[in-house]
């Protein structure tokens, strides 16, 4: 299971980071521990690659990921951040040697930017987000 999540900047741009260990942008997150609720995962991820604790709002998507590469399949939760305050988001950094940059990205940019594999998650993500409801995803895209 992994736990993701949506952040804006002040002016409604999507934050996405670039890992260390696979290529392209993603949404921040990661994977969630033995034991670990997907919200403590998401909280621990930011906190740790980011130093940042957003107050998290809900859920956005859930997708069904099927099994990649050396990857079983998975399930991925994201969840609203909401919007960082103009200067935690001036002063965002990665803090964690797993992340090489992050940015702030306009929402369509923000698509584009991502790993053609989760495209599908993260336009159907943001438009939930835009709509304010929940959306139910497998492989990025709707179930029904």
């Amino acid at each position: 299971m992994a736990a993701d999540v949506v952040l804006r900047d002040p002016d409604g741009k999507i934050l996405l980071v670039n890992p260390t260990y696979k290529e392209g942008w993603d949404l921040p997150g990661g994977m969630v521990e033995a034991n670990e609720s997907p919200l403590d995962a998401a909280r621990r991820e930011l906190l740790e690659e980011l130093g940042i604790r957003p107050e998290l709002h809900g859920l956005v998507s859930v997708d069904w990921d099927p099994p990649h590469g050396p990857w079983d399949d998975q399930i991925v939760m994201v969840f609203d951040g909401g919007t960082l305050d103009p200067g935690d988001a001036a002063g965002l950094r990665p803090r964690d040697p797993e992340l090489s940059a992050c940015a702030f990205f306009r929402p369509e940019d923000a698509v584009a930017a991502v790993r053609t594999r989760i495209r599908g998650r993260v336009a159907r993500t943001l438009g939930a987000l835009a709509a304010g409801v929940p959306c139910y995803l497998e492989s990025g895209r709707p179930a029904w």
